[in-house]
């Protein structure tokens, strides 16, 4: 195994790093100051490489499974990649607004308080319940909206999300939930249970102010 302060024949990036500053760095430099050091028969600026080549290809979909497909990385290593990948996505996010109460549901969704059609919406939320994205999923009638879970899931899978909260108005103006509203959480929450993600909360919104069912 070949640590990064063992390297005589190779640029040492973390040195770079510290004289230059993180611009100064090639892809794969970053990639080996995360590694740290190689494997052994292969050090780390050549592990690195390898994994750059693998992000290049298939950044969008990169698992724990395609980066053990590296020969040599181990899940340890494979792990701090993913890790440092997920960190910065959470601080990259656009709105990188947080939800974290059905208060902050009702501020965010609050253009569709007054509407006189139902709204059924979707939030999708990362691991640190930052916003991803926000969905309209179906608009139905002053007395009914008909969802299925798939339409509400599918976006989740597709964004990675962690974590889904879902809303819908009353034009009544009643807080009350009714037993189709019930009916659609349960299998919500059975469905993303199913999917491994976390269904953290349903917000009925009216002009007069929010509701959770849960």
């Amino acid at each position: 195994m070949t640590a990064l302060k063992q390297l005589e024949n190779l640029d040492k990036p973390r040195e770079k790093l510290l004289k230059k500053g993180t611009k100064s760095l090639k892809d794969y430099e970053l990639m080996a100051i995360i590694l740290g050091s190689g494997i052994f028969g292969k050090d780390v600026i050549k592990l690195s490489r390898e994994i750059i080549k693998l992000l290049e290809k298939d950044f969008d979909t990169l698992s724990l499974d395609k980066l053990l497909e590296v020969h040599g990385l181990g899940k340890v290593k494979a792990s701090q990649v993913l890790s440092a990948i997920e960190l910065s996505r959470r601080y990259l996010i656009k709105s990188n607004k947080k939800i974290t109460s059905a208060k902050e549901v009702y501020e965010e969704l609050f253009e569709y308080k007054s509407k006189k059609q139902e709204y059924f919406l979707a939030l999708y939320l990362d691991g640190a319940n930052h916003l991803i994205e926000k969905r309209v999923i179906t608009i139905g009638t002053l007395t009914q909206s008909l969802v299925h879970p798939r339409e509400v899931l599918s976006p989740a899978i597709e964004l990675r999300a962690a974590s889904i909260i879902v809303a819908h108005n009353h034009p009544s103006g009643q807080l009350k939930a009714s037993l189709e509203d019930e009916l659609i959480t349960k299998r919500l929450i059975d469905s993303a249970k199913l999917l491994g993600i976390e269904f953290v909360d349903h917000v009925i919104i009216t002009n007069e102010g929010f509701k959770s069912i849960l």
